[in-house]
């Protein structure tokens, strides 16, 4: 009786002890060996995984770093302190980090924009499009409907009177809203003080006059004023930052009021 209960213990023993020892060897063998310094970015890194520098998260960026597939530049939560402790793990010079903001280039909110049906369906930009285009008359212009909002980290982006609002106060300019949004109506541009339109359309001037009240007519005002020559018009206007010094007369003179100062 004894016998009968002790083999199968001790070939069940004896089983476990020659896997054991295949796995062991296998992990040896099959060992894939990491580099040190991905987990010493990936602690220099804020932790945000917030997907703005193009990757899923934070450990894939490092890893992506250190393959040689990424710059040091693409965090922008972490900025120049983390930039400047990447590059010292990297053995790199740390390049100047211009912090940027997200602006949105659009002025048509309830009061402005017109509609060309009433909407009922999911509080979603890119569900809205696929209902003839969008409830809005403008093909160019924000939703309103927060697919920018659901995805922000950093609660720096809400809805207001039916468009995205930004603080700057709360941006750090992952990129994340100017990614997702479907009518890539945001867009990434440097913290300074400098003239800006809040218009994508390219349609001539009458025919926004239909749909906007705060759509750019592509009149050339804002040129023919710019004391810089830093706007030119084609089909909207456009801003050379370069030249660009922030004085404010496009703004004071727009009659479309669509120009701000960001």
């Amino acid at each position: 009786m004894v016998n009968q209960v002790l083999f199968p213990a001790l070939v069940l023993g004896g089983i476990a002890l020659v896997l054991g020892a295949i796995l062991a060897v296998a992990s040896v063998i099959f060992k894939v060996d990491t580099d040190e310094r991905i987990g010493q970015i990936e602690e220099a890194l804020p932790g945000a995984n917030c997907g703005g520098c193009g990757f899923a998260g934070c450990s894939a960026y490092a890893a992506a770093i250190v393959a040689g597939e990424a710059p040091l530049t693409k965090c922008a939560v972490g900025g120049e302190k983390a930039q400047a402790a990447i590059a010292d793990i990297m053995g790199m010079a740390a390049e100047k980090v211009e912090p940027k903001r997200a602006f949105v280039q659009c002025g048509g909110d309830c009061d402005a924009a017109a509609l060309k049906f009433d909407y009922n369906g999911i509080s979603d930009c890119a569900a809205a499009m696929r209902v003839a285009g969008g409830p809005k008359g403008c093909e160019f212009g924000c939703l309103g409907y927060g697919t920018c909002v659901s995805v922000c980290k950093f609660d720096a982006i809400s809805i207001k009177n039916g468009i995205a609002v930004v603080d700057p106060d709360k941006c750090v300019g992952c990129g994340t809203c100017v990614n997702i949004c479907p009518r890539h109506v945001i867009k990434l541009r440097t913290t300074d003080k400098k003239s800006d339109i809040k218009c994508k359309s390219t349609d001539k001037g009458a025919l926004v006059r239909k749909y906007c009240k705060s759509g750019c007519l592509a009149c050339g005002i804002c040129a023919k004023n710019c004391p810089q020559g830093a706007i030119t018009v084609d089909g909207v206007a456009k801003f050379d930052h370069e030249k660009c010094v922030g004085c404010g007369t496009c703004v004071e003179k727009c009659p479309a009021k669509c120009i701000e100062l960001a």
